[in-house]
């Protein structure tokens, strides 16, 4: 993986947490990905409990925007930075823990984040 590589998987990510496209988030992960929302979490197992989740607990339309960068790439692994500002006022600060196949989908996701004092 590469620096781009990663920059594309990461708009692919927030364009299907735009859209919450079933396909579209399960393109994104091996069908035996794990991930965490925390890392000290269970995390969920497989690509089909990946999206079930995300299309469980939608972020309403138009409510937040995020920007991801790939901070770290070192094979086939990368941390990820970012930031999700919701309208509501809060905001978010992200660190992505990514593990890829050879077909740069991702097989392990732990995320980190930090909510911004109001």
């Amino acid at each position: 993986m590469t620096p781009l590589d990663v920059q594309s998987w990461l708009d692919r990510y927030v364009a299907a947490w735009q859209s919450y496209e079933p396909d579209a988030i399960r393109s994104l992960f091996t069908e035996d990905a794990t991930y965490a929302f925390h890392p000290w979490d269970e995390p969920l197992r497989g690509a089909n409990a990946i999206a079930d989740r995300w299309l469980g607990d939608q972020d309403p339309p138009g409510s937040w925007e995020a920007s991801y960068r790939p901070a770290i790439v070192d094979g086939k692994k990368a941390i990820a930075t970012g930031k999700t500002s919701y309208s509501n006022g809060r905001v978010y600060w992200n660190m992505w823990e990514l593990d890829f196949d050879d077909q740069g989908r991702c097989s392990r996701f732990v995320e980190w984040f930090m909510r911004q004092p109001s």
